[in-house]
C-alpha cells in the first residue's frame, strides 16, 4: 500500500530510515546499504525528496549527507507514518475503540529503545557523535542507568557492524550523572549541548544544560 501511495518502494525505504531517525545524516553509500537497494535507484529517489523539501543535504569532509528536514510543513503527519511503520506494530487483538485510544500523538518510539531497554534499568539514552556528525561531545553513544556490561558490550559490538564503524561509548550510573549535570561537569555540559538523537527520556533528568 506505501508503495503504490508514495511511487516506489525505494521512496518508503528511505521515508522510514530517515524519519526513523531524526538528526542523523547519511552519506548515499550508507543509505544505499540500509536500504538493500540499487545505488542509482536511490540517488534518484533521494532527488525527489530534495526536490519536495522532505530532507536537505550538506557537504562533509568532501562527502554529501542526508538528513530529514525537520522544519518541512508536513514532517510531524510523515512521521507519525514512517517512523511508526518502522517500530514494532501493535496487537490487531485490540478493539477499534482501543485503537484509537493508543493512536500516539507525539514522535514514535526510537528502532534502538528496545534493545537498549534490555540492557538493564536505563533512564536516558542518546546517540551523537558521528551520529549526528557533531563531534563537540567527544562521544557516540551515552547511556545514563543500572545496566548489565556483558549485556552492554554485546550490543555495542552488534551495533558497530549494522553501522560499519568503531563507536565511542560511555554509561553512568544514574547518580553519578545527576551530580554532574549539577556541578556543571564539563564533559556532561559538552554532550548534553551536542546535537543528539534522543532514544530515551524517562523525563526524571534533563537532556540539556
Amino acid at each position: 500500500m506505501f508503495e503504490q501511495l508514495f511511487g516506489s518502494k525505494t521512496r518508503v525505504k528511505l521515508l522510514q530510515l530517515f524519519y526513523s531517525n531524526p538528526n542523523r545524516a547519511f552519506y548515499v553509500r550508507e543509505i544505499t546499504r540500509k536500504v538493500d537497494e540499487q545505488i542509482n535507484s536511490v540517488r534518484r529517489e533521494l532527488a525527489n525528496l530534495m526536490g519536495i523539501g522532505i530532507i536537505n543535504s550538506e557537504s562533509n569532509n568532501n562527502r554529501l549527507y542526508y538528513e530529514v528536514d525537520q522544519s518541512y510543513e508536513h514532517y510531524k503527519a510523515l512521521s507519525m507514518i514512517f517512523a511508526a511503520k518502522a517500530a514494532k506494530p501493535s496487537s490487531d487483538k485490540k478493539s477499534a475503540n482501543s485503537k484509537a485510544e493508543t493512536v500516539p500523538e507525539t514522535t514514535p518510539e526510537h528502532p534502538l529503545a528496545r534493545r537498549i531497554r534490555g540492557l538493564g534499568r536505563v533512564e536516558v539514552a542518546f546517540l551523537t557523535g558521528q551520529f549526528t556528525r557533531d563531534e563537540s561531545g567527544g562521544v557516540d553513544v551515552l547511556i545514563v542507568g543500572d545496566v548489565n556490561q556483558a549485556k552492554l558490550t554485546k550490543f555495542i559490538n552488534e551495533l558497530e557492524k549494522e553501522e560499519n564503524k568503531q563507536l565511542r561509548y560511555t554509561t553512568l550510573p544514574l547518580s553519578n550523572y545527576q551530580y554532574r549535570v549539577q556541578i556543571h561537569d564539563r564533559f556532561i555540559s559538552d554532550v548534553l549541548a551536542a546535537k543528539k538523537q534522543v532514544i530515551i527520556d524517562n523525563q526524571t533528568l534533563p537532556v540539556e544544560v
